[in-house]
């Protein structure tokens, strides 16, 4: 693992852990389903996240629950200074919605 993709990891986690709400999941939630195989790692979902931005900074990642499926809501900030809102289904890691925030 990379230390930019470690750092940004530790940063989502801390994000992650300081906003739930509603639909958001806390990180023993995450934790149980990791380890019972319904939802991928956040670091490998976070990694092609990243590929498709390169030198993109995490802003924010978010473990949320719609409808039954399992999503993580990434905010990416890109070079260009653009934030991007990604979404990736946290089981396949199936890329949902990819577009500029507004």
């Amino acid at each position: 693992m990379t230390l930019n993709l470690h750092a940004c990891t530790l940063l989502a986690l801390a994000i992650f852990c300081t906003t739930v709400s509603a639909n958001d999941l806390d990180q023993d939630e995450a934790l149980r389903l990791r380890r019972q195989g319904v939802i991928m790692p956040l670091e490998q979902l976070l990694q092609q996240a990243l590929n498709h931005y390169p030198g993109a900074k995490l802003l924010e990642a978010e473990l949320v629950s719609r409808h039954d499926v399992y999503v993580y809501d990434v905010e990416l900030l890109t070079r260009a200074g653009v934030v991007r809102d990604i979404e990736l289904d946290a089981s396949s890691g199936r890329l949902l919605k990819d577009k500029e925030d507004d």
